[in-house]
Parts: C-alpha cells; sequence; structure tokens
C-alpha cells in the first residue's frame, strides 16, 4: 500500500503549525498586559517647548507705605453768616446761617464749633480754643424789605470770656387753654418765653421760606408732642405769614414782634396750611 504523504513531510508540517500558534499565543499575552485595551495611543505633536515662562512676582514681601488718613476740613467762622440780632441786658440771641442752612442761637449755644458768647447792635461774638472772633452784621436795605446783604468777616483772638446763665431762667408756669373760636393764653407763658428765648426753640423748630432773595414767611418744622406751641395748634409745615396784621417778610420784624410780645392782649396769626390760608385766635389773660 502506498502512502499519500511521507512521514517526514508531515513532521514538518506540525512543526511549523506548532510554531505559529507558539507564536500567536505569544502575541496575545503581549498584548494583554502592554497594549492599550481599545484603540491606538497618539502622540501630538506640540511643536518646540518655550525656553522661558511667565512668572508673577508678588510684592507683599516689600514695605508698603501707610495710607494717610484724610484730614476734616477745619471748622472756619467765615462758613458762619449772622442773619439777625436780638440783644437786651437779660437775653441774647441770634440766627446764622452754616451751610445752607439756619439756626436760632441763645447766648453758650454753639454751632460749627463756635460758641456765641455776646452780641452788639450789628455784630456777634463767638469763641473757640480760648480765641474770640467777631461776625459782623450789615444792615438790610430798605428797597430789600429788611432782608439786606449778610456776610462775615475774620475773626481775631482773644481770651474768651466766661459764660453766664440768664437769671430769668425758671421753670414753665402757666398753661393754654382751646375755648373753641380762639385759644387762650396764660401771661406767665409769654412771660416766660419772653424772658428765655432759648426755651422756644427746644419746643419748636422754625425756618425762613425764601422767593428768591426775599423771606415771605417762616415756616414751623418740628413742634414738640405735648409741649405749650403744640397746644397753640401749630403744626410741622405750617407758614407763619403775619402776626397781628404785620407781615413777617424779615428777621428784623419777627424780633421786633417778640420784643413786643408782653405788651400784647391778643394775637392774630396767619398762616399757610396745606397750601390753604387761615387764621389763628388767641387771647392772653
Amino acid at each position: 500500500m502506498k502512502h499519500l504523504f511521507k512521514p517526514e513531510t508531515m513532521r514538518q508540517v506540525m512543526i511549523i503549525l506548532a510554531t505559529i500558534v507558539f507564536v500567536k499565543l505569544v502575541w496575545v499575552v503581549v498584548a494583554l498586559i502592554w497594549l492599550p485595551t481599545s484603540g491606538v495611543e497618539y502622540n501630538e505633536d506640540k511643536g518646540p517647548k518655550n525656553l522661558y515662562y511667565r512668572v508673577r512676582i508678588s510684592l507683599d514681601n516689600q514695605p508698603q507705605q501707610a495710607e494717610r488718613p484724610k484730614e476734616a476740613p477745619k471748622a472756619s467762622i467765615q462758613d458762619i453768616d449772622l442773619l439777625a440780632i436780638y440783644s437786651a441786658s437779660d437775653i441774647t440771641v441770634v440766627t446764622v446761617r452754616h451751610k445752607g442752612k439756619t439756626k436760632v442761637l441763645s447766648k453758650g449755644e454753639e454751632i460749627n464749633g463756635f460758641v456765641l458768647e455776646g452780641a452788639g447792635s450789628d455784630y456777634a461774638t463767638f469763641s473757640k480754643d480760648e480765641k474770640l472772633y467777631t461776625v459782623t452784621l450789615f444792615m438790610p436795605k430798605k428797597s430789600d424789605k429788611g432782608v439786606g446783604t449778610i456776610t462775615t468777616v475774620n475773626g481775631s483772638a482773644g481770651v474768651s470770656p466766661q459764660r453766664t446763665k440768664s437769671d430769668q431762667e425758671g421753670p414753665v408756669t402757666g398753661e393754654v387753654v382751646d375755648a373753641g373760636d380762639r385759644r387762650i393764653i396764660d401771661r406767665s407763658l409769654i412771660t416766660h418765653y419772653a424772658t428765655n428765648m432759648g426755651d422756644i426753640f427746644k419746643d419748636i423748630g422754625i425756618k425762613d421760606i425764601k422767593d428768591g432773595d426775599s423771606i415771605k414767611g417762616f415756616q414751623v418744622s418740628f413742634v414738640r408732642r405735648g409741649s405749650h406751641f403744640s397746644k397753640l395748634g401749630l403744626q410741622r409745615g405750617d407758614i407763619i405769614k403775619s402776626v397781628n396784621g404785620q407781615e413777617i417778610n424779615s428777621y428784623n420784624a419777627a424780633f421786633g414782634i417778640y420784643k413786643d410780645i408782653q405788651n400784647i392782649e391778643n394775637l392774630t396769626l396767619v398762616i399757610v396750611r396745606d397750601n390753604k390760608e387761615m387764621e389763628l385766635e388767641y387771647e392772653v389773660n
């Protein structure tokens, strides 16, 4: 019987197949250990690297200059305008303006750090830091209905005099009674406020109302609840136009009425409230 294949040939074929299987098995092991599980790694060529880098230098360790606190503007007597003066043997009251706001001061009170020490016929004296300053009132012009031009002058140094309190100070007595068509004021109240003007402005605030450069009245800015002035029927926002028929169109006119307040028997105020003019009637008893 004749063989189809020679034994030697079959042996060589088996050796070749065994070699191929071995190589394949080795390749599979290498692939599982070192090669990626999916895809192919790809390193992008990003070009040549920079030879320098940006570096932020911190200056925290360098000494810093301390910021100088801003100095507050120094108070100046020239910032105070003298609008009106009422000076008698037992009382001194002035009206001043500072930064657009009007304020009434009695002796011993201060504004912008300056204390009112006294007044003459056309000037007022203020003290600060043991120095005395004079503020002059220029007399109003008749053509300006008593308003006039108000200016200040430089202060002069001096020793501050001691302040004295008015001998007329004392408790407020008397009452205001509502009688329907009018209110009855006890004369003791008039006497007290006529000699202690500083007490007036603890209970009521007054500021001028202007039409251009002319004063057209004085407005009530506040009334302390429960005070005698609240019992007079005055309310915040009321504008006092006239007293007993005399128009209140200047500080001189207002102080003129105040000067003679103890001599009156009846009092009529014309006021504007909520854009309506009305009268308030009083009887002094």
